[in-house]
């Protein structure tokens, strides 16, 4: 008899996989492709004794486990899960199933923006402080592996770092961080979500199995994450870039602050630091804080956000060419993440007209409005591409706003087109609000071409 089935062979399928063999389980995998990379994941795990099974999910055999585990990418209404649900059979995430084995404490990250460089900061800071941790979930993009793989490390670190999505909060069960950070909420996954609430509501599953020793970093910037939190139990601490004087992370005098009960102490400054944009000081706060509450030190914190670097594709410099800073935020991929982006660069708007922003948009269209990004625009940009899938709507959208571009060919003509539109001073940001699946496999591939197309590699 199958005592766990594993629904997608991705990255998490196959290390949610590996674990339960690990422990002696009799494992079932199955995926609807039938690709080189799944037929070659497939013949590997075969080898270490799972029945795989592509093209088809064989409901029969996926009811009669023990135990169902679905991969992030397996929408809610996949027909394979329909007919789970009808036949009364629960499921659980990667996350949910990998957690069950860890030995050491978990700090859990999760957000709308955020949270990926949160969680690798926080991790770095640990490290920094000779903590062994462990850094994984879904951060993707070689940053680190998924949560499972990290319960197959002998020893087992004193704390794992995980960045956990909507789609993974969605499908747990026990699942309880020591550790709980949400970085912050807007609009994202329209094109899953019925709306807006059941979005949140996934979100909002981080706090399920909270109990009084919980501890959770939360945004006091956003009355929407206090609202999301309610009245869940354990000790509450706050980062913010407006106001100071709580417990937690805020800026006094323009200097990163640390308060989590022995009363406040200055880190250093945001210049002091190697990360661009005021995004990126919430995330630095935020992961001072929880670093601290995980028991880093302050002198270790403060050496950890010098020496951090911004992760790929995230406000990433990239390359100056012609007295223009060309920076990849390719992983901003809503609305609410470009937004960030522009504000993050330009706080205020310009008044002489210098030093403005070229921001090219456009990927496959995700349904967002653009009215939240568009009122910040003004006296911030010197000219908006619109590119691909959505760029048309975009464009029109956007028109008599400000400048507007219209690229209708390939993404190295949409970035040609921002390049001659920059003067000297400005910045040419990636910050494309939306997916990139209609001309590039994820937003990495889509950020490593502007990448080699601002160092001249292409």
């Amino acid at each position: 008899m199958i005592r766990v089935s594993i629904l997608g062979l991705g990255a998490s399928g196959i290390a949610a996989a590996r674990l339960a063999l690990s422990q002696g389980e009799e494992v079932h995998v199955s995926d609807l492709r039938t690709d080189p990379e799944v037929d070659a994941a497939g013949a590997e795990l075969r080898k270490l004794g799972a029945r795989v099974d592509l093209g088809s999910h064989d409901v029969d055999v996926i009811s009669g486990a023990d135990l169902v585990v679905v991969s992030p990418g397996i929408p809610p209404a996949a027909p394979v899960l329909r007919a789970l649900r009808e036949r009364g059979i629960r499921w659980i995430s990667e996350p949910e199933f990998a957690v069950r084995f860890y030995s050491g404490s978990l700090i859990a990250v999760t957000g709308t923006n955020g949270k990926t460089t949160t969680a690798a900061l926080t991790a770095h800071l640990l490290a920094e402080g000779g903590v062994v941790v462990g850094l994984g979930g879904n951060i993707g993009g070689g940053l680190g592996p998924a949560a499972s793989e990290l319960a197959l490390l002998d020893p087992q670190p004193d704390w794992v770092v995980l960045e956990v999505s909507s789609f993974q909060l969605a499908d747990i069960d026990t699942f309880q961080p020591d550790i709980g950070v949400l970085t912050n909420l807007a609009p994202d996954h329209q094109d899953r979500y019925a709306d807006l609430a059941s979005y949140y509501a996934d979100k909002a599953r981080i706090f399920d199995n909270a109990v009084p020793e919980s501890r959770w970093v939360l945004n006091r910037d956003q009355p929407e994450v206090a609202e999301l939190a309610g009245d869940v139990v354990g000790e509450r601490y706050w980062f913010g870039l407006e106001g100071n004087g709580f417990r937690g992370g805020y800026l006094r005098d323009g200097v990163l602050t640390l308060d989590v009960g022995s009363g406040p102490v200055a880190l250093l400054a945001p210049g002091e630091m190697q990360l661009l944009g005021r995004h990126n000081v919430a995330n630095a706060l935020t992961a001072s804080v929880t670093a601290a509450l995980a028991g880093a030190s302050v002198e270790a914190i403060r050496t950890g956000l010098r020496s951090f670097r911004a992760l790929p594709h995230r406000l990433e410099p990239v390359g100056q060419r012609d007295g223009v800073l060309w920076v990849n935020d390719s992983k901003a991929t809503n609305v609410a993440a470009a937004r960030s982006a522009v504000l993050s660069l330009l706080p205020a708007p310009m008044q002489t007209g210098e030093g403005l922003v070229v921001l090219l948009l456009g990927g496959m269209d995700k349904r967002e409005s653009l009215d939240e990004l568009a009122g910040v625009l003004p006296g911030r940009v010197r000219a908006v591409v619109c590119y691909g899938e959505v760029g048309p709507r975009f464009a029109d959208a956007l028109d008599g706003l400000v400048p507007v571009v219209r690229s209708t060919g390939s993404f190295d003509e949409a970035v040609a087109a921002g390049a001659a539109a920059a003067l000297p001073g400005d910045l040419l940001v990636l910050a494309p609000a939306t997916s990139s699946y209609d001309q590039f496999r994820n937003y990495g591939e889509r950020g490593d071409r502007f990448r080699a197309l601002a160092r001249g590699e292409a």
